[in-house]
């Protein structure tokens, strides 16, 4: 037996943790982020190898405010819900005098607005807002959303404001974009702002090859993309046609999850990229990618009735589970996950981001309350 083939012999056979205790411990490492900031924000992620927390990232803690309002229903627990309003002044406190919101994370020593990052902050104002009655949040949201639209070129593309952070200034995976304002325009009353939401995919959709595979999806490497950024636009195709009622980007959202579904390795999990053709362009995985494609999984067997997504699902949260360690000394490591497993692949190598957290949480959720 081969060195992988022996390695991926032991994963497979590794028991998995218990789902809520997974979820709990997940919640407590995004908690110990928060507070490792000092400014309400949460850290970016912890350095395993380094032993320590970054700068406060405001496009992360954005949809981090949401899960925390959620998993304080889920749990009972009001300390999270007390956490993700913290969160959502501390963005209103620091949005831009344009309504956008900064590129890279607090330490970074350009300050500009960008695209991406305004629009993942834009759920977590809607969701304080809807949460609290806080009109500040409300105006943080609509002076967000108005900035993005008037960025958005005609053909529904956002070519302007890209973060000076990536290698590439054209992206299809701000389709999660056009997700936060379909949920303004719905919750804000305002048609302009799910017009631009289904503009931006329509563009998007131009951007398709015919196996449902789009260009310019990667924050670095477009031929290879990683599951990352491919369930980023996924999710964004798939929730901007739910809220539109455009059962078309549904059915493209499906294939797109589809093909991804093809490549689960026998163990649950992703490759961490996938090229044209939808193969393998890794050896690693990429856990954020395994969590978010697990919850678009989840989300089209509720809006299609179909459960045959949710074994994928299944498959992937259990090997989440099982590759997080809530015994750990190290208060970074313990209930956090990894970027990349093994922990020194090519994502976010030696460390443990927000975000993998954050939808590791969002996957469980949906899966804990579907049982």
């Amino acid at each position: 037996m081969s060195a992988v083939a022996e390695f991926l012999s032991r994963r497979r056979t590794r028991p998995a943790a218990d789902a809520r205790s997974g979820l709990q411990a997940a919640a407590e490492w995004l908690a110990h982020a928060q507070d490792a900031s000092g400014c309400g924000g949460v850290s970016a992620s912890y350095d395993a190898a380094k032993r320590q927390w970054t700068g406060a990232y405001p496009e992360t803690t954005g949809y981090i405010i949401p899960t925390f309002f959620r998993y304080a229903d889920f749990s009972g627990n009001d300390e999270y819900r007390q956490r993700a309003v913290r969160m959502a002044a501390w963005e209103s406190d620091i949005q831009l005098p344009d309504g956008g919101v900064r590129a890279g994370t607090m330490d970074a020593t350009q300050v500009v607005p960008t695209i991406f990052n305004t629009g993942q902050v834009l759920f977590g104002w809607l969701s304080a807002w809807q949460h609290t009655g806080d009109a500040r949040f409300r105006d943080s949201a609509a002076r967000a959303a108005d900035w993005l639209v008037a960025a958005q070129d005609p053909d529904g593309a956002w070519r302007r404001f890209a973060s000076p952070f990536s290698a590439h200034a054209l992206n299809t995976y701000n389709t999660r974009v056009a997700f936060a304002l379909a949920k303004a325009g719905r919750a804000l009353q305002e048609p302009r702002y799910l017009d631009a939401s289904v503009r931006n995919v329509q563009w998007a959709l131009t951007q398709m090859h015919p196996n449902g595979w789009l260009e310019n999806n990667d924050l670095e490497d477009n031929d290879r993309p990683l599951t990352h950024t491919i369930a980023y636009a996924t999710r964004g195709i798939l929730e901007v046609g739910v809220i539109a009622g455009q059962g078309s980007f549904v059915e493209v959202a499906a294939r797109m999850a589809r093909a991804v579904a093809q490549s689960q390795r026998r163990d649950g999990a992703l490759p961490g990229r996938l090229d044209s053709a939808w193969r393998p362009a890794s050896r690693w995985t990429c856990v954020t990618g395994n969590a978010q494609m697990a919850i678009i999984w989840q989300r089209l067997a509720a809006e299609t009735g179909d459960h045959a997504w949710k074994p994928a699902a299944e498959n992937v949260i259990r090997f989440n589970l099982s590759i997080q360690n809530l015994t750990a000394i190290d208060a970074g490591v313990r209930g956090g996950m990894p970027g990349s497993y093994p922990r020194s692949g090519g994502y976010m190598k030696n460390r443990y981001p927000n975000w993998a957290a954050k939808f590791f949480m969002d996957a469980l959720m949906l899966q804990l309350e579907a049982s």
